[in-house]
């Protein structure tokens, strides 16, 4: 476990400059508001020691400005200042999964373009062919003066999560107002001064968001390098956090433990789980809050437009399994094939998003498609009559069987719900009768005893015939990316 706590905070005017961290100007002045005298929790960091380590990592790459540089690290302290290291020094940050081999890094880099990267010393052996420094053997201390880069120049490339297809690189500008964050704010009630878990990956675009709005709240940011459901709620216990960002697969995790192990922490303190990064099933957002209390709040959005809509207690309590309604600044409209916007509550289209968050567009060439200056999601979905938007599946997953539009999100959902099933995927598949057909995947429950036949005879009585899957096959685990998204290419 490690800490990052605040120091002396700087003066509340100074509050944006930490929280945009929109180039090496804004990140040197950040820097600056970091070294300030004061403690830290035992065993952590203080924000004016990250600002010295920040300093000396920016020092050390000598870097050009604008180049790229790869970031291969779990939650810890270094990485944050990698981060902050790499921004100063005008440079790009490409980060990438600790847990990726270097067939896959490879990509990435080539696609990136990069030739040097920061890496944690017991993940660095992944890498080949970089100029590779080590998080833990840079100096603790540096100075350093930021160099001049325009304030449009991007600052960070994020790769796609890869679920059906190879991941993109997608560039991203650091925004410029605080719109953005008063956007979040305005849904999800994250407060100055406490303290956040940050427990979802900090490689993906959720964590990362955590750890900037943390810095600009001057919060105390408690971060594990591996996940694990029981150490997690006891570190939200032990530091009386009032807010927990994961994924959803990690509030599934923490509700397979015992009751009586979950009831031995207090949690009494927390007053945010934040989720996103991966559909939030109904069952399993009413569950959480049965568990934990009406804290849950979900993000839905991509790496391409960072957020569509916020789901709060209220809109998950009275429609389970709404991905939620779109904050200040943003506008969420759908639309047919033919690119005509649908306005009537339960219409199915195309989901498009404009906000001030947008992408910059993908590293090797191309767009997400456009409308009216909305962008894609590449997801369709439907408003009900209270405005709540549901996600109904990927646009690319729709199969049509027997001439009827099915999405495999709705037959998930539905077996998410049922009590001997932990989760469930499904995916289209040829059939030579209907066209396609819907193939599911399965995880049993601990304990439980179920076969095909009653799978099929569930989905039957909930849904139309033509959503029943021709074929249930059983596993142990669905296969996920560390983000907890279900890889469904590898699914057959």
């Amino acid at each position: 476990m490690d800490t990052f706590a605040r120091d002396h905070l700087p003066p509340r005017s100074a509050w944006p400059d930490l929280l945009l961290l929109d180039g090496p100007e804004r990140v040197n002045a950040a820097v600056e508001l970091l070294r300030h005298e004061g403690t830290a929790i035992a065993g952590g960091w203080s924000y004016a020691e990250l600002g010295e380590r920040a300093a000396a990592v920016a020092g050390a790459l000598a870097i050009e400005p604008g180049e790229r540089v790869l970031l291969h690290s779990p939650n810890t302290p270094e990485a944050i200042a990698a981060w902050l290291g790499i921004l100063l020094a005008g440079g790009i940050v490409v980060a990438t999964m600790p847990l990726l081999r270097w067939g896959e890094i490879e990509k990435v880099v080539t696609k990136a373009r990069v030739r040097k990267a920061l890496a944690a010393r017991d993940v660095a052996g992944a890498i080949q062919g970089l100029d590779t420094l080590i998080l833990e053997d840079l100096p603790a201390r540096g100075a350093f003066d930021a160099v001049d880069t325009a304030a449009d120049d991007v600052a960070i490339i994020a790769f796609t999560s890869g679920t059906t297809g190879t991941p993109k690189g997608a560039s991203r500008k650091q925004p410029e107002s605080l719109d953005p964050a008063a956007a979040l704010f305005s849904k999800i009630p994250l407060r100055a001064r406490e303290t956040t878990v940050i427990a979802a990956p900090m490689f993906h675009s959720w964590g990362f968001a955590h750890f900037t709005l943390g810095m600009g709240l001057s919060s105390t940011l408690v971060l594990r390098r591996k996940f694990d459901p029981e150490a997690i709620l006891s570190l939200t216990a032990q530091h009386e956090a009032t807010a927990l960002a994961v994924v959803p697969v990690m509030l599934q995790r923490m509700l397979e433990l015992p009751i009586e192990t979950i009831q031995k922490y207090d949690l009494s303190a927390l007053r945010v789980i934040a989720a996103s990064g991966s559909a939030l099933p109904g069952e399993l957002a009413t569950r959480t809050m049965d568990a934990f209390g009406d804290v849950l709040y979900n993000l839905y959005g991509s790496t391409e437009v960072a957020w569509a809509t916020i789901a709060t207690p209220e809109d998950l309590r009275a429609a389970p399994g709404t991905a939620g309604r779109p904050p200040r600044g943003t506008i969420v409209k759908l639309y047919d094939e033919n690119g005509n916007e649908l306005t009537k509550p339960g219409e199915t289209g195309r989901i498009f998003v404009a906000n001030e968050m947008l992408f910059e567009g993908y590293t090797g060439g191309g767009n997400k498609a456009l409308i009216e200056g909305l962008m894609s999601t590449g997801d369709v979905g439907h408003f009900d009559s209270g405005g709540h938007l549901f996600v109904d599946g990927r646009d690319d997953e729709m199969i049509v069987s027997g001439g009827e539009n099915v999405f495999p999100r709705e037959v998930e959902d539905l077996l998410a719900n049922h009590g001997s099933i932990d989760e469930a995927a499904v995916i289209g598949v040829v059939d030579e009768k209907f066209g396609q057909r819907l193939k599911a995947f399965v995880v049993v429950s601990a304990g439980a005893e179920i076969d095909e036949a009653v799978v099929k005879d569930y989905i039957k009585e909930n849904l139309a015939r033509y959503k029943v899957p021709r074929e249930v096959v059983f596993l142990e685990e669905l296969p996920r990316n560390p983000t907890g998204k279900v890889l469904k290419r590898e699914l057959e």
